[in-house]
């Protein structure tokens, strides 16, 4: 889910930046503080929104910076256990399938890919036993988050499934919902 955040915080604004337009130069040093920041609470930081307010600047001794106290607001994206969330297929290996959801990434491990027994082929994809249906790189899906891991919070775990119903690829998702108000799903028409 994505966030906007207030966040007040002490921003170091190096003397090279004196004298110039104060926000712009206090939007630069809070985008390189905080872009790609990523934490438990907050979730992974995508961008700086806006400045609400700058205070006063104070010179410390020995470093020659102005730190200002300034309050701000960031657009974070923060996954959330049971979010149903649309992405596309980045990468398939033999265990499973690796998920874009815009600022990052997760997993689906080959269980979770689909209700049917799931074989990888050689040319990067994995194939239903039964459903006949696959999955490939570039495919547009909906997924659910089951596990979040800030273990690393460098690197954050996000585990995903997409066996659930109303979940997976996008064509899947209309066969399904075909079946379900008694029109043939369109993999059934074309034979």
């Amino acid at each position: 889910m994505f966030y906007k955040v207030k966040v007040q915080d002490h921003i170091r604004l190096p003397p090279e930046k004196f004298g110039g337009d104060l926000k712009k130069a206090m939007f630069t040093e809070i985008k390189s503080k905080f872009g790609g920041f990523i934490s438990k609470d907050m979730g992974l930081v995508i961008d700086v929104s806006d400045i609400e307010e700058i205070g006063e600047g104070k010179i410390i001794p020995g470093d020659g910076a102005a730190y200002y106290q300034a309050k701000f607001n960031l657009l974070t994206f923060q996954p959330e256990l049971q979010e149903v969330i649309p992405g596309k297929i980045k990468d398939v290996a033999d265990f499973g399938a690796f998920f874009s959801m815009g600022p990052i990434e997760g997993m689906i491990h080959i269980s979770q890919t689909m209700n049917d027994f799931v074989s990888f082929s050689k040319d990067k994809s994995l194939q239903g036993k039964d459903t006949k249906r696959s999955l490939k790189i570039g495919d547009k899906c909906h997924a659910r988050i089951i596990a979040v891991s800030y273990k690393d919070v460098a690197n954050p775990k996000i585990g995903l499934t997409m066996r659930q119903q109303g979940l997976g690829k996008e064509d899947w998702i209309s066969d399904d919902l075909d079946k379900i108000s008694g029109k043939k799903p369109k993999e059934e028409a074309k034979k």
